[in-house]
């Protein structure tokens, strides 16, 4: 294929009302063929019974296998666990695609309790795996090629060794799990899910809702952010009691696993160490007066006001158009942009489009947000999106697509080893973003176009570095305090105005009722402290776009292309080695905002 160019799109079915194309939704055949799908019933049984036997098989005799044997036990633990991967996530992207549906719940559910019940016959293997002796592991490992390949994630499991409990204590977490923190993740997706907005007497869902705060008219603006704090306001008690739950039971998981601090499982889980992610949100907030401060004081002047309300920090900028653009537009756009990088990088996109990965049509009960999920190395990744036409749904199209590439890449690694940190997975998807921004920046010659779009980049970098770190400040906050006891909802609220004003600048006039924003948050939920993550990856993506576009590194594509494919074998010093950086240098993120605060450079500079 010639580089830059996009193989002929497949035709969209057009919308019969609109005459545009439709948006399209995901196939999930590739997994399953439904619910009542025989193969599925089948594939857990079978999973059910080889965990029985391997348990009987391997079970307290770890130390006296041979280097090989012991391979093979982790292979066919490996072969088990994929199965289970492949049911939850046929039941989890049910579930994101319609979650008002009670019987996508039941579903969901069933498949977790099984699932938990099956794989709680191979609990005992990784804890054990941990229980040999360094040497003797090492005298296998020494004697045998086929586990030497296991090496990365072998060590990645023993960094647990000192915060495993004992084996009777995990099995009964492992299996409380689904009454735990899973139902109260499910209560708050469903909540979620069920909630209207009302927004000038209309009723819509939060992802619609969300969508009108960044209207070109700052009454429509206005009306759905009050629509907004009145439907999460209304339920803050709710919300509040979910984050106390949640946020308790994870200190006592902490206390009992030995973590030093609320975020240094995650850390430990993103391979990355703590005085690492310390350096990275010093820098962040050290440099707000420079980035967050400085833009929107800049935006206040272009929109004419003295003060900034919140919904008016997604408004688009005056003479910005904001026209829709249709899904074939938005598609061609991020796939010639992927393609100019690397013709191999857009061939492994083509599938997203061509073969129905992607789910990115609107309606009620969906999942908000957006997210790329991986399923198994022996299927593929699919993207679920809510598109709305805006720039920046291109842009979050570029970013999943960018998660989507790296997944398919890293699955050669097989189900165990294709995992990557949170930290590590977001370079991709970030760089994604950057390819598709610079290719739009670089192709545009009107002066006051270029303005803009480069205005709407520092706006979602400013969302991805400034507003994450002030999320990963808002958790920190929380966590700790809530050792004290159980935080009022007036409390989170005020940690939350705090943090914002902080963050954002006094150029923001915060009213009263935004002190329920932070219950939206889906991350402080499923995944706590993940969002330092965004952060991580958009510095590491600044300095390593800079290493690409100065030319300084030899066969940069394909140096790229083989961090993709290390999947989680490789930790962020190896991976970055190749190309002369290093992210515990502490001049590292510096560098990474200095980015950002050339981008607004350039904007003060322009007419």
């Amino acid at each position: 294929m010639i580089p830059g160019r996009v193989p002929e799109m497949l035709r969209s079915p057009l919308d019969a009302a609109s005459g545009e194309a439709a948006l399209p939704s995901w196939d999930l055949s590739d997994l399953y063929k439904g619910q009542e799908d025989p193969a599925l019933k089948a594939d857990l049984d079978r999973a059910a019974a080889e965990a029985r036997a391997f348990q009987e098989t391997y079970a307290t005799k770890l130390a006296g296998l041979s280097g090989d044997d012991l391979a093979a036990a982790i292979e066919a633990c490996e072969r088990i666990e994929e199965v289970l991967g492949r049911a939850m996530s046929f039941a989890s992207l049910i579930f994101a695609g319609d979650s008002l549906s009670t019987e996508n719940g039941r579903f969901y559910q069933t498949m977790q309790e099984r699932v938990t019940e099956i794989s709680s016959h191979l609990v005992f293997f990784s804890l054990e795996l941990n229980h040999l002796e360094e040497k003797v592991l090492e005298g296998k490992i020494a004697s045998s090629t086929r586990l030497a390949a296991w090496r990365p994630w072998l060590r990645d499991l023993r960094v647990w060794l000192p915060h495993q409990l004992s084996d009777e204590m995990e099995r009964l977490l492992h299996e409380k799990e689904v009454t735990g923190r899973a139902a109260w993740n499910r209560l708050f997706d469903e909540t979620l899910a069920t909630m209207t907005v009302t927004v000038s007497g209309e009723e819509l869902s939060v992802s619609a809702a969300l969508n009108k705060l960044s209207d070109t008219d700052r009454a429509v603006r206005e009306a759905a952010a009050k629509g907004v704090s009145e439907a999460f306001g209304s339920r803050i008690r709710l919300f509040s009691l979910i984050t106390n739950t949640l946020v308790k039971d994870k200190e006592v998981m902490d206390k009992w696993r030995k973590h030093a601090r609320p975020g240094s499982s995650r850390n430990l889980a993103n391979m990355v160490e703590d005085e690492v992610v310390d350096a990275l949100v010093k820098a962040v907030t050290e440099s707000f007066p420079r980035l967050s401060h400085r833009y929107y004081a800049m935006k206040a002047k272009w929109l004419g006001l003295e003060k900034l309300q919140h919904w008016d920090r997604n408004a688009p900028l005056p003479r910005d158009a904001d026209s829709k653009i249709a899904w074939p537009d938005a598609v061609s756009r991020v796939r010639r942009a992927y393609a100019g990088f690397s013709p191999e990088m857009e061939k492994l996109a083509a599938p997203f489009f061509e073969q129905a990965w992607i789910d990115a049509a609107l309606r009620p009960g969906k999942a908000s947000g957006a997210f790329a999920h991986p399923t198994v190395p022996s299927a593929h990744p699919y993207l679920l999106l809510n598109y709305h036409g805006k720039a920046r749904d291109v842009m979050t199209l570029a970013h999943e697509l960018g998660h989507g590439v790296h997944q398919r890449l890293a699955a050669a690694q097989g189900y165990f080893r294709s995992s990557t940190p949170l930290t590590l997975a977001e370079t991709a998807s970030v760089f994604g973003e950057m390819l598709t921004f610079r290719a739009l920046l670089d192709a545009e010659t009107d002066p006051a176009k270029r303005r803009l779009l480069l205005a709407g980049k520092v706006e979602d970098m400013l969302n991805t570095v400034v507003r994450q770190i002030a999320f990963y400040k808002f958790e920190t906050q929380v966590h700790e305090e809530r050792r004290k006891g159980e935080i009022s909802p007036e409390r989170l609220g005020e940690i939350w105005m705090s943090i914002q004003t902080e963050s954002l600048g006094p150029v923001f006039e915060f009213t009263p009722d935004y002190t329920s924003y932070w219950a939206y948050i889906p991350h402080f939920v499923h995944t706590p402290f993940y969002v330092y993550a965004y952060a991580f990856g958009d510095c590491l993506v600044n300095a390593l776009y800079g290493v690409f576009r100065d030319g300084s590194v030899p066969d940069f594509e394909q140096k790229y292309m083989d961090m993709l494919k290390a999947g989680g074998t490789l930790r962020h010093k190896e991976l970055l080695a190749p190309f002369g950086l290093d992210a515990s240098d502490p001049d590292f993120w510096k560098k990474g905002l200095d980015v950002i605060s050339g981008f607004i450079d350039e904007l003060e500079a322009s007419p």
